[in-house]
C-alpha cells in the first residue's frame, strides 16, 4: 500500500468513525465523494479537519458557525453544498 493509499484508509477510517451517525454520514458522505480527486493540499486539509469537533465541522458545513480561516476555501465550500441526504438514499 503505497503512502498515499495508507493516509486515505486512514481518513476513511476516522471519517466514517466519529461517533455519532450524524458525524458520520456527514463527514464520511464528504470522504466518499470527493476523496479521489484531492491533491496532497487538499487531503492535507482533510486530515486537519478531521482533528477537529464534530459538533464544529458540523456546524461549519452546515453554515450555523463561522468557519476558521484555515477551514475556509473550495473544499468547505464542496462541504457546504453537498446534499447528505441524497448520499444516504
Amino acid at each position: 500500500m503505497s503512502d498515499n493509499s495508507a493516509r486515505l484508509a486512514r481518513c476513511k477510517f476516522r471519517a466514517w468513525h466519529r461517533g455519532t451517525r450524524e458525524a458520520d454520514y456527514m463527514i464520511g458522505g464528504f470522504f466518499d465523494r470527493y476523496h479521489a480527486t484531492w491533491s496532497e493540499a487538499e487531503l492535507a486539509w482533510f486530515e486537519a479537519l478531521l482533528e477537529e469537533d464534530d459538533v464544529d465541522v458540523m456546524a461549519w458545513a452546515l453554515q450555523t458557525l463561522s468557519v476558521p480561516e484555515e477551514f475556509r476555501g473550495p473544499q468547505m465550500e464542496l462541504m457546504q453544498r453537498l446534499d447528505y441526504v441524497e448520499i444516504n438514499r
